[in-house]
């Protein structure tokens, strides 16, 4: 793992009710997720945003869910199981250094990348990762925590970005955060 990776048994504090007043999910996500879309969502943690995504996507729909830590995954699996879209949603435990999506390509039609794409070691290589996974014209949110990352190494984010073939569409305002749509 990176040096920046959130541990697991942080994940509970990420599910705190509090912080539904600073990122609601549904109202983060009902912009960009609709019902029978393919989503993947690159380090979930324990499902803050996972449950939302898989209501919004419907019975119709998938969520793929990739993380580094199986006790993140266990946890998300749990909370799953108890909302009642556990068979929406796809996990898959990946090495630090690759997604491992190449059964992917051109599937997905939005992934969200929230308060993550930092602590992957090889951040060209996600972009990248991501953009081969997406269909032509998908979109991925990308959204930063300013407490982790500058402004300066956001630019640098979105450079990289560019490079794997995205362009901001959007920055949309999220608390706390630097945020950006970007579209395959």
């Amino acid at each position: 793992m990176g040096p920046h990776v959130c541990p697991w048994w942080f994940g509970y504090f990420m599910l705190g009710p509090i912080r539904r007043l600073a990122h609601d999910p549904r109202t983060l996500l009902q912009p960009y997720v609709k019902e029978g879309m393919t989503v993947l969502e690159p380090g979930p943690g324990m499902g803050y945003f996972t449950l939302e995504l898989a209501r919004l996507v419907g019975s119709t729909g998938r969520v793929i869910a990739v993380d580094i830590q199986q006790k993140m995954l266990d946890g998300l699996r749990r909370r799953a199981g108890k909302a009642g879209v556990a068979g929406r949603i796809e996990t898959r435990l990946a090495p630090s250094e690759s997604m491992r999506l190449e059964d992917l390509a051109g599937q997905i039609d939005f992934a969200l990348g929230f308060w993550t794409v930092h602590e992957f070691p090889d951040i060209p290589r996600f972009f990248a990762e991501t953009a081969a996974a997406l269909k032509t014209g998908g979109s991925l949110l990308v959204v930063e925590p300013r407490l982790h990352v500058s402004a300066a190494n956001f630019a640098e984010l979105l450079k990289m970005a560019a490079t794997a073939g995205f362009r901001v569409d959007v920055c949309p305002a999220i608390w706390g955060s630097y945020a950006a749509l970007l579209v395959k």
